[in-house]
């Protein structure tokens, strides 16, 4: 939470998806992004979601999702949280399914209340695994009906204002399917940005694994983005955040 929050707040929210190819990881991940969008004002939620089986889909990661955007929209008013400036985040497997809440329409929770949106207002995806196609990730386990859980082959004209890291060696996303996920969108009428990094690999905005540099470019460039669509108010502030925390 916000310093200063109260319940009869109207605040903006982001939801952060953790990745791990839906078989592994933890909320952790974006721990460090949340306690900086929460310094700008933001509420920041790292949700759990079901992991799925190794050689399963990852339909229950997808319905999860889904659920746990209608759920905060739901609830919006008595979380103290704008239902209308929620955004949902992830990395990699967590990237795709922060994706899916804004394509993916088939896997819904029969216990979900389907008037309730699942599409966030904006989406930030850091290397997101939003490819599933004969050459992208996740194929050998989606099979021939992999459209139905692949992002970049359900874009509709309905997705929010998304934004895209990504670095030229990634060997999970090619950079010729964000660049396809990002021709894709704007023909359709969607607003997207695609950030690609030179010489970075999968994983490299991880502020734990691949060091501060990496970190503080994408986080600044969240910030932007998300300031633009009036989500926070004045200037990034990642690397003096940063400082001042490893201060402590």
């Amino acid at each position: 939470y916000p310093e200063g929050f109260d319940k009869t707040d109207s605040r903006p929210c982001i939801v952060f998806f953790f990745g791990g190819g839906w078989t592994g990881g933890d909320t952790r991940q974006f721990y460090p992004q949340s306690e900086y969008l929460a310094s700008r004002g933001m509420v920041a939620i790292c949700a759990q979601y079901r992991r799925s089986l190794k050689t399963a889909k990852p339909v229950w990661c997808v319905e999860d999702t889904r659920s746990c955007i209608r759920y905060v929209r739901k609830h919006a008013r008595e979380l103290g949280l704008d239902p209308n400036r929620i955004a949902a985040g992830g990395g990699s497997a967590g990237g795709h399914l922060a994706a899916a809440t804004a394509t993916i329409t088939g896997f819904d929770s029969k216990d979900d209340d389907l008037s309730i949106s699942a599409i966030p207002n904006a989406l930030v995806l850091f290397n997101p695994v939003f490819d599933n196609g004969p050459t992208g990730f996740g194929h050998n386990r989606l099979g021939d009906d992999y459209k139905t859980l692949s992002p970049i082959d359900n874009l509709n004209g309905q997705q929010p204002p998304t934004i895209v890291f990504l670095g030229d060696r990634d060997k999970h996303l090619p950079v010729a399917s964000a660049k396809r996920y990002d021709k894709t969108m704007k023909d359709k009428g969607n607003v997207c940005k695609i950030c690609i990094y030179e010489g970075k690999g999968h994983g490299f905005f991880n502020l734990h694994k691949n060091g501060r540099e990496s970190f503080i470019i994408t986080l600044s460039e969240a910030d932007l983005f998300l300031a633009g669509l009036g989500f926070l108010q004045g200037e990034a502030r990642v690397k003096a955040w940063l400082q001042t925390e490893e201060s402590k």
